[in-house]
């Protein structure tokens, strides 16, 4: 009878504690984050992280899209026009040292996207060379006036592009009129290797140089050009160095 009892006693305590066990395992699993908060603090860390991710790629994205925007707006035109003045360091003879000239140039380029167009240009050049006293004519010039004009035709494209200035290169081949003898007078008309001088004529002439760009407006900019010059008086090669300098308008968008 006892027995009994003690059996009846067992059961009993051991259905009131099954509850408390499971109310335990079940508070447990429900907060993992009590358990392990290390864990959870990577979890906090690493969400954070992501989101400034997200935001500076976001920031990005739209200075790019600012950039092509103004790019676009600046460089999107068919024609440009420009116009200015120019400097070389000529030789006028093939024994005399080099004159200092002095240019006005004007052209025109037909862009047929935003980089690539086709460049058409005239020049004048205005110098004085300095040829000494000459034994051969007894001459009492020593520094007669001379000129050159040129009309040029070529490619240009624009290799690097900013929303406020880009850079160029453009390659120009045309003819070349000198004229050396002008200021010789009409004795010497024509007569200018006498004075050792290149003989008055027509030549071919070619330029490469490397226009940069500064934008003042999206339709307004001022350009410097650093050049090579190459002509062919005397049947020689001159090759010359100079730059062009000026202002340039576009207009009519693609």
């Amino acid at each position: 009878m006892s027995s009994s009892r003690r059996l009846a006693l067992l059961l009993a305590l051991s259905f009131a504690a099954v509850p408390a066990a499971l109310a335990e395992s079940s508070t447990s699993s429900s907060n993992p984050a009590v358990a392990d908060p290390e864990a959870a603090q990577d979890q906090t860390q690493a969400a954070q992280t992501q989101g400034q991710i997200s935001v500076q790629a976001r920031i990005r994205a739209r200075r790019a899209q600012r950039r092509a925007a103004a790019i676009h707006e600046n460089y999107d035109h068919r024609y440009e026009a420009y116009a200015g003045m120019g400097y070389l360091r000529f030789t006028p003879g093939s024994k005399l040292v080099r004159a200092h000239e002095y240019a006005w140039s004007v052209g025109m380029t037909r862009y047929f996207d935003e980089r690539l167009g086709v460049n058409v240009e005239g020049r004048g050049y205005y110098g004085t060379a300095y040829v000494g006293i000459n034994e051969q004519t007894q001459s009492q010039i020593t520094n007669p006036a001379i000129s050159e004009y040129t009309a040029l035709a070529g490619p240009t494209y624009r290799f690097y592009l900013q929303p406020k200035y880009s850079v160029s290169g453009r390659v120009m081949g045309g003819f070349i009129h000198g004229k050396f003898s002008g200021d010789l007078g009409s004795n010497y008309s024509g007569k200018s290797t006498k004075f050792g001088l290149w003989p008055d004529g027509n030549t071919y002439a070619a330029s490469a140089s490397i226009p940069v760009e500064y934008d003042v407006t999206p339709r307004v900019s001022v350009r410097v050009a650093p050049e090579y010059f190459l002509t062919g008086f005397g049947s020689t090669q001159q090759n010359s160095l100079g730059f062009t300098i000026g202002l340039a308008v576009r207009f009519g968008k693609q």
